[in-house]
């Protein structure tokens, strides 16, 4: 299939390139480059541009030849939504409409939304399931709602077929190290935790210890990239005109910032001191997926479940690239 991956040179992006790749699909990688990286993806199939440039975004779909498109290209930190949540509507939402009115005018229906879990917001139940009400609690978390919205609209009068995949925690590198995570500022647990261990950090700061979990501390579900790319390919192959998918991407086990630091100790054979602070405003105690209906729908699986495992992956990626692709 001839696919448009638009901010395919981001993270989970990239990762899913290299998978359509390899399975010998026709990808094409768009992406204005202001979070993601060239060096990650084939520099002969990167074309440079802007979400809001709808004649160009046209032009690439016609000349060619698109059949579907994969929209990684949104802001994604909670904290820079809530202090500039201008940039998070224009970007996310203003421009993502841009995207989807350049595939109405083109002809292209199959798109792929990457979606999120901070449109539940703090559920009261674990795990959290589709028919969970989704509630958003800042402007990141909103802004991917309002396209979930659109979505279903599009589908119903334009005859899209759509797939909107919320995340949990993505996390990970490729297996062979070879690409990873690379944000500026970093914002996960995994690879702030790392930077400890490459001496780049004195101490992991744990924000709360005293939250209704079994150590105190928050626990999240760790999905790794190369599953997330798995489930994207996945869903492209079931649109169908006027189809609707929207379901949770996690592995259904959640670990704890303790549990998290504990295993990556594990994995580096380095000490990493942890230094507990107050809670973080925003902070839910526990985020785990029930993904059964992305597992039943898609025919998908998570390769990567252990803690361990996706810390390896994480590592392998960080300790031969310390200052991420700025080292190539």
């Amino acid at each position: 299939m001839r696919v448009l991956v638009v901010g395919g040179a981001g993270y989970v992006g990239s990762h899913t390139v290299r998978l359509l790749n390899s399975l010998n699909h026709d990808v094409w990688v768009y992406d204005n480059l202001s979070r993601g990286h060239v060096e990650s993806v084939p520099r002969e199939r990167f074309i440079q541009g802007n979400l809001t440039d709808r004649s160009l975004l046209m032009q690439v779909m016609l000349d060619k030849e698109i059949e579907a498109v994969m929209h990684f290209a949104a802001f994604a930190l909670v904290g820079e939504s809530v202090q500039h949540p201008a940039m998070y509507y224009q970007n996310n939402v203003t421009a993502t409409f841009e995207l989807l009115e350049a595939m109405r005018s083109v002809g292209v229906w199959r798109f792929v939304f990457s979606s999120t879990t901070a449109t539940y917001g703090q559920p009261d139940k674990m795990p959290i399931r589709e028919d969970t009400p989704q509630n958003p609690i800042n402007p990141y978390g909103f802004t991917k709602l309002v396209v979930e919205r659109a979505l279903r609209d599009y589908a119903t009068a334009y005859g899209f077929g759509v797939a909107a995949l919320r995340y949990f925690n993505a996390s990970g590198a490729s297996a062979d190290g070879s690409i990873g995570e690379d944000h500026d500022p970093e914002s996960h647990l995994i690879p702030i935790v790392l930077q400890v261990a490459l001496g780049q950090r004195d101490a992991i700061q744990v924000f709360g210890n005293d939250y209704p979990t079994e150590d105190g501390t928050c626990v999240r579900d760790y999905i790794h990239v190369e599953d997330l790319a798995t489930a994207h390919l996945a869903a492209l192959e079931k649109l169908k005109p006027g189809s609707v998918l929207e379901m949770n991407l996690g592995t259904g086990v959640g670990h704890s910032v303790l549990q998290v630091i504990e295993a990556c100790r594990k994995v580096t054979a380095h000490p990493i001191p942890a230094i507990f602070a107050d809670r973080r405003p925003g902070d839910p105690a526990c985020l785990i997926a029930d993904s059964s209906l992305a597992q039943k729908t898609l025919g998908w699986t998570p390769k990567y479940v252990a803690i361990d495992s996706i810390v390896e992956t994480a590592w392998n990626w960080h300790k031969t690239h310390p200052r991420g692709y700025a080292t190539k």
